[in-house]
């Protein structure tokens, strides 16, 4: 499914205190390709995310959600994608079989269907033996594998990614990058990451939005033309260097004026 955002701007907060996060930001989101919005903290990246995903309107302009195949035939905003937070959201009391599968339980489906369907995707992440575990019993990467087995078992065709890895130690996130990629490779899902690391974006984005500081606009979008299936070892190669070094120019900019955005802020306040 593609995602075509047209001239969205999102406006929060009452009018003397009124904060801009979006202004007329347009893309098109091709369907079957790993997008990653890139921007300094507060640009919109996960507001946009979440318009896209019908969790919260646009102040103005749109987004559809339509068939490649059927551009004429849209879809209601949240009917064909799933959200991975960065917090989980995973329910403690239940253990990993369960929250796998309750989105299914939610759709009326029988519990011998969504076990089988669940443990099919447990094992698929790497779980298999944890099913009757609690959350508070595994570790960061292991709930991660949980909160991704649970949005992937609903079978939508658009995967939003809200910062998944970033609360991850450094070699967790690597087992888990390498898992989303496998993971990519075999569905080509839709999927709209949002990111602050300049190697994750390269490494899994098929495109790299950079967005600008506050209120986040598109600054660049660099396509990534690096082979797949992916590894780390591509990092080291001169083309992922070459990116590297384009994107951060990039980012720094808006990084700076960020930081200089706060610091206005922080220098207003009485």
């Amino acid at each position: 499914m593609d995602v075509v955002v047209d001239d969205v701007t999102q406006i929060w907060g009452e009018e003397s205190t009124q904060v801009m996060a979006l202004d007329h930001f347009s893309h098109h989101f091709r369907s079957g390709r790993f997008s990653c919005l890139l921007g300094p903290s507060g640009c919109g990246k996960s507001t946009l995310i979440q318009i896209v995903g019908g969790l919260e309107p646009a102040t103005k302009g749109r987004v559809r959600i339509q068939n490649p195949e059927q551009p004429d035939c849209q879809r209601p905003l949240g009917a064909d994608s799933v959200m991975v937070w960065q917090n989980l959201n995973l329910f403690p009391w239940r253990n990993v079989i369960d929250n796998v599968a309750f989105g299914l339980e939610m759709r009326g489906v029988s519990r011998a269907e969504r076990y089988q369907r669940a443990n099919m995707l447990i094992a698929s992440v790497g779980l298999r033996g944890f099913e009757r575990h609690l959350p508070g019993q595994l570790s960061g990467g292991m709930r991660q594998r949980v909160a991704l087995a649970r949005a992937l078992i609903m079978e939508r065709p658009i995967l939003l990614m809200d910062e998944p890895f970033a609360a991850l130690d450094a070699q967790t996130k690597i087992v888990m990058q390498e898992e989303l990629l496998k993971i990519f490779d075999q569905t080509h899902k839709t999927v709209l990451f949002v990111t602050h690391a300049i190697e994750e974006a390269i490494l899994l984005g098929d495109e790299v939005v950079v967005m600008t500081a506050r209120p986040g606009r598109i600054k660049e979008v660099i396509p990534i033309d690096l082979p797949r299936p992916r590894s780390l070892e591509m990092i080291n190669s001169k083309e992922f260097g070459a990116l590297f070094d384009r994107t951060f120019r990039l980012i720094r900019e808006e990084v700076t004026a960020a930081m200089a955005q706060q610091a206005a802020m922080v220098a207003g306040q009485p």
